[in-house]
This record gives C-alpha cells, sequence and structure tokens, in this order.
C-alpha cells in the first residue's frame, strides 16, 4: 500500500498510518511517498507513485482537498485498484464542494478506482494487525480481535466503538470509515464481507442512508448467511438530521422512513450508543421468530433495586416480565429455594452462590415459556467477579439467550461475559432496549412487487381526477360531479352533499374557506359555490381554480389519511394514520416500505392506537378493517410508478363492519 502525503512526525494525522501500521504488527509492504523527504520515520520515503518498484493495492490520501484531487488523478494513472481520501471540503462545502466531490467519484470511476471517502480514515482489519487509518483510537498498545464488523459512515465514531468496545474486552474483526460515500456505501462493503468466515455480525453507524438498493441486498445475503446488522442511526431529532447535513453533505429523509427501511430489510435498529456494541452476543447464532415477542423475559436479581430497572425500562418498552412459572417453581422447591417476585425473581444473598443461581438460570432457560433470561448482579460484580457471573457464563451455550446487567461498575464481570461470547450491559436502559430489539427482530419483508399502474395525462390533477384514478386502482370512491362557476346544479343528486373548490393547487381546501357541508338543496349548492368561489379568490388570489366539485355526504365509524411519498433517501412509503382535521394535530401513524400487500396493511392498522374504537373497543362497533386493508393495498400501488411524488387520501371513511370503505378526497402529485 501507499500512503501519498506520509509525514515524518508520527504524532501528525499524517504521520499516524504508518505509525499505527507498524505498531500493530502489519507485515505487508507500505510505500510512504512523501517527495521532501528521504526518509519517513526511519523507513525510505518515495517521490511518487511513478517511482515505486512495484504496483499497489491501495494508495491511502493524506493530503489537503486540492492536492487530494490531484493524486486521485496520479493514482488513476498508476493504475491503483482502490483509493481511500481523508480530506474533507466536498459534499459537506455545499454546492462547489459537491462539485468538487463529483470530480473526484468521476476521476475515480474513469480510471475504473474503487473509492473509498472522501473525509474517510481508512479501514483496520484487527485480525491482520492492518491499522490503516489516523484515528486517534489505535493508539492503545493491543487490539482485540473478534467477529464484528464496524461500518460507520463517522471515522470518529468508528474509533469510539473501538474503544468502548475494547475497554469491556470487546473486539471487532474490522471497521471502516465510509465518510462520504463518493463510490462504495455501506451496503456495497457490507455485501462483499457477507461471506468472510471471520465475521458473525455487523455493527453499523449511519447519518444517512445512500444506494438503499446495495443496502438493502446487503441486508437480504447477511440474512440468508445468517448473520445479523445493527444500526445506530442519526436523525431522531431535527438537530440530528442537521447535523448529519453539516457532516458529510448527506441526504436526509424522514426518520420513520429509515425506520420502515430498517424493519423492512430485517436490520435491527438501536437508540443506545452502548446498545450497538453490546446487543451482537444476542443475535449472533440466531434468528428473527415471531413467536418469540409472544414470549416473556425472565429477570431474576440478587439486588432487587437492580431487577426492577430492568423490568420497569421493559415494561416501558412493551415487553412482558414474568416471574417462576409452576414448572420453574417446582424445580427451585425441590431444591429447597424459595424465590419471590411476580414480575422478576429475587433470589436475595443467596443468589451470590455459584450453585443457587446456576440453579435458577438453568431452570429459567430450559422452560419454554421465556424467550430470554436477565440475571442481575449486584455488588459482587464489581469485587468478586469470577463468582458473579461464573453460573451465567457456563450456560453461554444455552439455547435460550442470556443477557447480565451488572449494576455496580464491574467491568471485570462485563469482560468475562464478553469472552463467553455472552452479551453483558452496563445499563438498565441499554440492557432493556437490547432485548426488545431481539424480541422484535424480523426478518426482511421487503416492498411487495406489483405492475406500475398506468397514469393518462402529466397533470396538475386536482381532486376528481386523484379520485377517478384511485378508484380505477380499486378504491372505492364517492360519487362525485364537477361544477363549473356557471353551470346548473345536477338533478340527479342525492342530498345533502359537500361542495369543494376544485383546484389543483390547493391541497388544504378548508383553510381557504374552500369547503361546505351539509347543502341540501339545487339553491343552497349554487350559493355555496358562489361562496367557496369568493372566499377563495380571497384567500388565493393566484390560485388556478375551476369551479366546485359536489360530492354525496358519506358518513361512517371513522376516518383516516392514507399517503404514500417518495423519500429523498429511502424511495416510497406508505402512511396510515387518523383522517380528516385530525392526521396533523395527534401525529399517530403507521408507515412501511411501499407497495405493501395484505399483511404489511393489517399490521399497519394494528399500529395506529387511535383506531382502537374501530375494533370493538369498549362495545364499540366495528369498522370495516378488511376493507381498509384492501384499500391501503390497492392505493400503495400507486408507488410503483415513479411518476409519483405523492398520493394522498384524506379522509378515507371507514363504514360499519361488512359495508367497506369509501375516499371522499384525493391529491395526486407527479414529477415533472
Amino acid at each position: 500500500m501507499a500512503l501519498i502525503g506520509a509525514s515524518d512526525n508520527p504524532n501528525r494525522t499524517a504521520g499516524r498510518p504508518l505509525r499505527y501500521l507498524r505498531r500493530h504488527g502489519f507485515e505487508g509492504t507500505v510505500y510512504p511517498i512523501n517527495p521532501r523527504r528521504e526518509t519517513v520515520q526511519g523507513e525510505p520515503a518515495w517521490e511518487s507513485l511513478a517511482a515505486l518498484p512495484e504496483a499497489v493495492d491501495h494508495a491511502y490520501i493524506l493530503l489537503d482537498t486540492a492536492p487530494a484531487m490531484a493524486a486521485v488523478e496520479a493514482c488513476a494513472t498508476a493504475g491503483v485498484p482502490v483509493v481511500s481520501v481523508l480530506a474533507d471540503g466536498f459534499a459537506e462545502d455545499g454546492p462547489e464542494g459537491a462539485a468538487r466531490q463529483q470530480a473526484l467519484a468521476d476521476t475515480a470511476a474513469a480510471a475504473g478506482i474503487r473509492l473509498l471517502g472522501p473525509n474517510s480514515m481508512c479501514v483496520a482489519n484487527v485480525t491482520a494487525g492492518m491499522a490503516l487509518t489516523v484515528n486517534a483510537a489505535f493508539e492503545c498498545e493491543d487490539l482485540i480481535p473478534g467477529r464484528t464488523m464496524v461500518l460507520s459512515q463517522s471515522g470518529s465514531l468508528m474509533g469510539t466503538l473501538l474503544s468502548r468496545g475494547q475497554a469491556r474486552g470487546i473486539g471487532f474483526h474490522a471497521l471502516m470509515s465510509l465518510g462520504n460515500e463518493a463510490d462504495l456505501t455501506i451496503g456495497e462493503i457490507g455485501l462483499a464481507a457477507v461471506d468472510d468466515p471471520n465475521i458473525d455480525c455487523f455493527v453499523l453507524f449511519m447519518e444517512t442512508i445512500r444506494r438503499p438498493d446495495m443496502l438493502a441486498a446487503f441486508a437480504a445475503a447477511a440474512h440468508r448467511a445468517g448473520k445479523p446488522i445493527v444500526v445506530y442511526k442519526l436523525g431522531r431529532s431535527a438537530a440530528g438530521q442537521q447535523l448529519a447535513v453539516s457532516h458529510t453533505g448527506a441526504m436526509i429523509g424522514s426518520d420513520a422512513a429509515a425506520d420502515a427501511f430498517f424493519r423492512a430489510h430485517g436490520i435491527v435498529r438501536v437508540d443506545q450508543f452502548e446498545s450497538l456494541f453490546e446487543i451482537p452476543p444476542l443475535l449472533v447464532g440466531r434468528r428473527p421468530d415471531p413467536a418469540r415477542a409472544e414470549k416473556s423475559v425472565a429477570v431474576v436479581t440478587t439486588t432487587g433495586g437492580g431487577g426492577a430497572m430492568v423490568v420497569d425500562r421493559l415494561g416501558h418498552l412493551g415487553i412482558a416480565c414474568a416471574g417462576a412459572t409452576p414448572e420453574v417453581a417446582a424445580k427451585l422447591a425441590a431444591a429447597e429455594l424459595t424465590v419471590r417476585g411476580e414480575h422478576m425473581l429475587d433470589v436475595t444473598l443467596a443468589g451470590t452462590r455459584y450453585e443457587t443461581m446456576r440453579l435458577v438460570l438453568q431452570s429459567l432457560a430450559d422452560d419454554p415459556a421465556y424467550a430470554a433470561v436477565v440475571p442481575v448482579i449486584g455488588s459482587s460484580a464489581q469485587f468478586h467477579p469470577e463468582l458473579a457471573v461464573k453460573a451465567i457464563v457456563d450456560l453461554a451455550d444455552h439455547a435460550t439467550p442470556l443477557a447480565g446487567f451488572m449494576v455496580p461498575q464491574a467491568d471485570a464481570s462485563l469482560s468475562a461475559l464478553a469472552a463467553a461470547g455472552l452479551a453483558g450491559f452496563r445499563t438498565a436502559e441499554s440492557c432493556a432496549e437490547a432485548l426488545a430489539a431481539f424480541m422484535r427482530w424480523q426478518a426482511p419483508s421487503p416492498p411487495a412487487v406489483v405492475d406500475p399502474p398506468a397514469i393518462d395525462g402529466d397533470g396538475p390533477f386536482d381532486e376528481a381526477g386523484a379520485l377517478t384514478l384511485f378508484q380505477s386502482l380499486g378504491v372505492p370512491v364517492a360519487r362525485t360531479h364537477a361544477l363549473g362557476p356557471d353551470d346548473p346544479a345536477p338533478t340527479d343528486l342525492t342530498w345533502p352533499v359537500a361542495v369543494k373548490v376544485r383546484s389543483a393547487a390547493l391541497a388544504h381546501k378548508s383553510d381557504v374557506g374552500g369547503v361546505v357541508l351539509g347543502v341540501d338543496s339545487p339553491a343552497a349548492l349554487v350559493a355555496a359555490r358562489d361562496d367557496i368561489l369568493a372566499a377563495v379568490a380571497k384567500a388565493a388570489p393566484t390560485a388556478a381554480v375551476d369551479g366546485v366539485v359536489v360530492q354525496e355526504m358519506a358518513s361512517g365509524l371513522g376516518e383516516v389519511l392514507v399517503g404514500i411519498n417518495r423519500d429523498p433517501t429511502v424511495g416510497p412509503v406508505v402512511v396510515l394514520g387518523l383522517g380528516g382535521v385530525m392526521a396533523e394535530l395527534y401525529g399517530q401513524t403507521a408507515l412501511r416500505l411501499a407497495p405493501v400487500d395484505r399483511a404489511g396493511a393489517l399490521a399497519m392498522i394494528d399500529e395506529v392506537a387511535g383506531l382502537a374504537l374501530l375494533k370493538g373497543f369498549r362495545g364499540q362497533p366495528r369498522g370495516d378493517l378488511a376493507a381498509l386493508a384492501d384499500a391501503i393495498v390497492a392505493f400503495s400501488a400507486l408507488a410503483a410508478n415513479p411518476r409519483v411524488l405523492e398520493a394522498e387520501i384524506n379522509p378515507l371513511i371507514v363504514r360499519a363492519e361488512g359495508a367497506g370503505v369509501v375516499a371522499v378526497d384525493g391529491l395526486l402529485r407527479l414529477a415533472d
């Protein structure tokens, strides 16, 4: 490999890669390139790539922005197959920086170079001692090998994972900083690494999702290989999204869309940073199992307060904890051991004895009622680690996973768990989050594949046009008439009717006085039309208006919103929420990648808490949720047409069970 711009000063950023490579035992050939020196850190320096005695496999460019771009051109001339770029000043620096990044990528692509970065702290293969990086975390004297690969869009967080993990005895096989992903992305690197027999699990730190197609292919391959993927992604808050943009020029879609993407592709997302490197032992060697979510977690503790912390956090996350089953209680009673607790097993100080804790843990793990067993250890974990975790370690190979929470600061106990391949947790919060993620871990269920529906015309579509299209997809639509400014009232209406402004430019008609309900005669219809046109002309004078639409009033048990949006990072998504004016007020929604199948639609209905009334809650009449699911499936097919940027039905009225649903307002926006 070549280090272009290597510094003779081992403490400078550009001097670190050579020092780290030598410190951690890399045995391959390294060529420091520095035309101003004869030696670099005691090794021969080379003037240029052209002066090298042989071709190199990988060049790491340690220069500033402008000279780095020139160095990539030199790599193209020399035929270097892989180039990593440390410099910033690219997509994160606005339009000019984005143009520089595109030029960098174009140069690499034209020469057949695979490019890592820019903004990349490069890569480390711990097993091979190959620490090709500027990250200061590699100052450590020794690297702990492991079987997890870290793929991080942030170079500094790659080092954070290394240092946090090493402090706990958790090792890694390889770590890579991908930076701006101008060429190589997490998805493509992960896909290439899936078949590596030295890797059991992948841990991702992400600021955004780039190349979702490659990430999805990686996830599918990892699932087939039985290698779980865990992700920590920024963007839960608006501030987090802005920081991601400013850091690497990331394009940010909605965080809910990212959640839907990860769920659809079987990727486990965590919110606690420590969970990211603590959870892998819970997942490795296991598969997603829908039956797991129906079981309980057994918490067994030597300290009532510590156990209660975990039970409380699990309850907050919707995970049930249970005490001893009759079978477990009988086994313990036979050993003259009594445990207390309805939601956990408190073995008190007796649990500090190996024989007691081993019997309790074995009995719980053997019982199929539990999805996982959580031993919570008190002060003995800090002062007597060899005794505190031995009972846990001895069950490391049990089919039921054990996850230990050490209540005090207990580094030695946590390291012992890591060495045994067991999940150990420093906080109740990360312990509970990891268990909840494990319980809800799903196999990949990518979007349904459907033929793109045809759309006649280029738009823009007003409400009547949108509803006509939705009806052609199989969505029931209320009977609707278009009425021009001077047209007479139709004579075949069923009164009362709703009158709404007809304009493709107005998405929220009620905001501009564009809706009148309960119109009960031809004369009232004409008056309502005139009032609407006058109100809209005043509130939105520049909007193009084509008259009004007249719609027979529809009623039901509830109203929902069904929408499609093309997220800038993950593509089309379908959303279900409470409808009418309540849609934005309550914010209760379920979201999936689109299109969805019927199972996906039913799952979305279950997720919206406000729809409980339509399920017969407290004796209320049941709504036609089967018809609602069918409508969601039919409507979501629009997402297969790449021209559709946005579509919405609000409200879709849900009638009584067996009476169906009916759409009474629609919006459709196509790409130019």
